[in-house]
């Protein structure tokens, strides 16, 4: 499924998994045998604990006040899912197993497993790493990022596509930019059948959005020295 080029300076499982936790809008919530989903519902404080608002009559909260203390009773659920259009749009998955407490009118979580599932398999991230990881620092702001790159910028991802391997590129009938953090820029390439994904890494890392903008300037550069590697594009039935 995916392409082997560079894959080179990459957040950890404990990092990817606070910027799945930042950039999330919603979670779904398992307990007590129920599934609710809650959007806008939920902050994130600096270690990586959840805290849930939830109105007063919610048998959530019901459930939590008569949990016992200290068991996992309850799993939420994050998905991270790309801004812009590809196939297979979620590109991770993000489980805490644990128990709630009421705090101050919120339900806060604690945390008893985290469980990461990228594309690439199930990760268990250690709690004592989760808790000291750090969102990336473009986490926030790369919905913004990449549905601008894909929707005013087509012509630069055209550019980029000269940075990727030939043998990557074979029966590519689309190529759209899946994801960026400080490091790098992922691509999407999309054939008639299957799907691969290509990191571009930055030559270092881009701590805020004006970083970002030079790192990216520094690879449409190397692009445009590249020798030119055109799109195949062919017509595929279905394909969006």
């Amino acid at each position: 499924m995916g392409d082997s080029q560079s894959w080179a300076a990459v957040p950890s499982a404990a990092e990817r998994a606070r910027s799945v936790l930042a950039a999330s809008w919603s979670c779904a919530v398992t307990a007590d045998g129920g599934r609710e989903e809650f959007v806008g519902a939920h902050t994130v404080d600096a270690d990586g604990r959840v805290i849930l608002r939830v109105p007063e009559d919610s048998a959530l909260l019901t459930a939590a006040i008569c949990a016992p203390r200290g068991e996992p009773s309850a799993v939420l659920e994050f998905a991270d899912v790309a801004p812009v259009p590809v196939r297979s749009r979620i590109r991770a998955r993000l489980w805490l197993a644990g128990w709630f407490t009421p705090e101050d009118g919120h339900l806060a979580f604690h945390a008893a497993r985290v469980v990461l599932k990228p594309a690439t398999g199930a990760v268990v991230v250690a709690l004592e790493e989760f808790a000291e990881a750090e969102p990336d620092p473009l986490a926030t702001a790369e919905a913004q990022l990449l549905t601008h790159l894909a929707d005013a910028h087509p012509d630069a991802v055209e550019r980029l596509i000269r940075l990727v391997r030939r043998d990557s590129l074979h029966g590519a009938v689309r190529v759209q930019p899946l994801a960026v953090d400080r490091h790098g820029l992922t691509l999407r390439i999309e054939r008639a059948g299957a799907h691969g994904d290509v990191r571009l890494p930055f030559h270092a890392p881009a701590d805020d959005v004006a970083q970002l903008t030079e790192r990216m300037h520094v690879l449409l550069t190397q692009a445009a020295e590249a020798c030119p590697r055109a799109l195949q594009r062919q017509r595929t039935d279905g394909d969006g």
